[in-house]
């Protein structure tokens, strides 16, 4: 029976892991490229503030990519450091 619930409860995990870091980066992804979007459309509109909205594009893509980062941390410490394991006895 303890070797069921191991195996149910990695399954499980796998799977939980696998929706998580799929809509987590593609989330992250969309976001990045409307920001970017939009950074083009300014630059378009205002070339001579160009160099500021590049800086601030950097400054902006770089906490986004930190979201995608930690989807793959949370992923991680689920995978292999599964807080939830002691809580079902396993």
């Amino acid at each position: 029976m303890q070797s069921d619930q191991i195996l149910t409860f990695s399954i499980v995990t796998t799977i939980v892991v696998g929706v998580v870091i799929v809509v987590g980066t593609i989330t992250a992804a969309v976001v990045e490229g409307r920001a970017v979007v939009k950074a083009f459309e300014n630059m378009a509109r205002q070339p001579s503030v160009a160099d500021r909205i590049v800086g601030l594009l950097f400054v902006v893509l770089a906490l986004l990519e930190t979201t995608a980062i930690y989807v793959l941390l949370v992923c991680l410490v689920l995978l292999f450091a599964n807080p939830f394991a002691a809580v079902f006895g396993l």
